[in-house]
């Protein structure tokens, strides 16, 4: 099952006891924060949980697998995550 955003709304809600809208603000704040460092180009590190990273793809060649053409796919940016050690170790136990 996947986490959404309006879960991680009544998880704050109901964990700290946040009203539902103060919850969201917190939720798309950090969000919005994450985002904007990132698209800085400056990488961002949560403590025990991981780095998120942006990444840049070189042009490649590519295909179209409906016509079978080739094409040269464009460079372009990418996130990466890499979870931290201590998670990593949660995950596996």
């Amino acid at each position: 099952m996947t986490l959404t955003k309006a879960q991680m709304v009544e998880s704050i809600q109901n964990e700290i006891g946040l009203p539902k809208n103060r919850s969201l603000q917190t939720v798309e704040t950090l969000l919005e924060i994450i985002k904007r460092t990132l698209a800085s180009g400056e990488d961002v590190l949560v403590s025990g949980f991981g780095k998120f990273r942006v990444n840049e793809k070189k042009e490649r060649k590519g295909r179209n697998p409906a016509t079978c053409e080739d094409l040269i796919l464009p460079a372009r940016k990418i996130v990466t995550f890499k979870c931290s050690g201590k998670f990593r170790e949660r995950i596996n136990s």
